[in-house]
This record gives structure tokens, sequence and C-alpha cells, in this order.
């Protein structure tokens, strides 16, 4: 990672904390100079700056290293500055304003997604929901909370939302969510007014986990569908801009 606009060892400091910080229990010497491959007496100076700032913390029984107190203070500040809401109102309202279309932000409230916030560009369009509704499961929006579950809340609303619509094909369905984790976005015609589509977005964390979904909703003549498109790819890329602020980094980069 080194460059001339970064601070390699930084960044190995960094990575030392990586490691400890992803595994499930504290970590002997050995282990973090096998997984970072920092030589011995360079990670003796590492572990010992770090144990000072209170980044780390050496078990004297043990000798194993663990995350220090002051992960603690940075993660409650965090979260006492950190508005979901605010952070990604630019980039929804940059959307509306691209596309000339609504958009929505879709999170999981109880037992299923719901519209908390909705961007408004195009008041000529009734999408046939407002703030507070659940979205279905054959919506673009539902289509992504059942492509990223990551809870048995959500796969339980999924196996009953399957039972609740008539001629549902599992494996067809099953096919089509492969698929969206694959490309990174979901399309349907909105089951809840005639003549609207829409395109369903993640928003993922860095443990590519999913935070909240991105709908992009217009008429039918208006929503992308070429996936090559110049719309769909800033949509895309104005999706993954937004993943970012909660430290998603796509593989390989």
């Amino acid at each position: 990672m080194s460059s001339s606009t970064t601070i390699g060892s930084l960044a190995l400091g960094i990575q030392i904390i990586d490691v400890v910080a992803q595994s499930d229990h504290p970590l002997r010497f050995s282990d973090i100079q096998e997984q970072t491959g920092i030589s011995k007496s360079n990670l003796y100076k590492y572990l010992n700056t770090l144990i000072q700032l209170d980044l780390l913390y050496r078990d004297q029984k043990t000798g194993s290293y663990s995350l220090g107190y002051k992960f603690l203070e940075y993660g409650n500040a965090a979260m006492q500055n950190d508005d979901f809401i605010e952070r990604l109102t630019p980039y929804f309202k940059e959307l509306s304003n691209l596309t000339n279309m609504t958009t929505l932000l879709s999170l999981w409230v109880n037992d299923s997604p719901v519209i908390t916030n909705i961007w408004n560009t195009n008041f000529g369009l009734s999408i046939g929901a407002q703030v507070g509704t659940k979205l279905p499961i054959n919506s673009s929006t539902g289509k992504i909370f059942a492509a990223y579950a990551n809870s048995l809340e959500i796969t339980n609303w999924i196996e009953a939302q399957q039972n609740e619509l008539a001629n549902f094909d599992v494996a067809a369905f099953q096919r089509e969510l492969k698929g969206i984790r694959k490309n990174g976005f979901s399309f349907a015609h909105e089951p809840l007014v005639r003549h609207v589509s829409s395109i369903g977005l993640p928003i993922l964390n860095y443990k590519n986990e999913l935070v909240g979904a991105i709908t992009v909703v217009g008429f039918e003549e208006d929503v992308p569908t070429d996936t090559s498109s110049e719309m769909m790819q800033q949509i895309i890329d104005m999706s993954k801009e937004m993943s970012t602020v909660y430290g998603f980094k796509e593989k390989g980069k």
C-alpha cells in the first residue's frame, strides 16, 4: 500500500489492528506475525506502540492480544455522531436529480422492509406508497432484502411472503436473487401501481451486510433496463458510493 501519498508504517499498524479485530478470540504474537508477515523485531515495536496508545490490550497471563478500550471510546463517539439519514440525504437528492425520478430509502423495521424516506423530483408520479409503507418481496426493494438476507427474522419474512403469493416460483426467485447478489441491483414492475417500475440497490457496510435499500421509482418507459447505459452505471456507482460511507469495499480493491 506504500505510495507517495500514504504512510506505510501507519498502514501496517492498521493491518495489525484489522487482524486482531477480525479474530473471534485473542491472538498470540505468532498468530499475528503469520497473518501479517511482519518481521519479529518490527512486530514487537508495532505491538508495544499500539498497547501504549490503548489501541491493543495484552493479557499478562496468556500474552495474547485483543482490541484496547480506545475502540469503545471511538465506537461510542461514532454512534453519537452517526445520523443515517443525514449522511445519505445528499446522495439521494443527487440521485433524484440525476434520474428525474423518485428515490426511496427503505430500512428493516420490526418484521419487514419499510419506506423511511422519499425524495421526489417527479411530482406527477404516484408510487402508491408513503413513508411507513411495508414493501412486499416482489418489489425491487423486497428483492434486495431477500438477496442480502442476514438474519433469521428476514429469512422468516421471505418464507411467509412466498407462502402468501399465489403460484410463487421459488426456484426462479432463487435464481433471480443469485443474479442480484452478483450484479448488485434488482428490477421490478412495482406491485403497488400499474405502469410503474423500479430499480433496487443495496447499501452495504464493511462486513458486506445490508444496511438499507435504495429504490429508484419511475414510469416504466423512464426506468433504465439496459445495464450498460450511462444512467444505469451512474446509479450503480452512486449506490456503491453510499456503501463506502459505511466502510464497504469491493473485492479486489
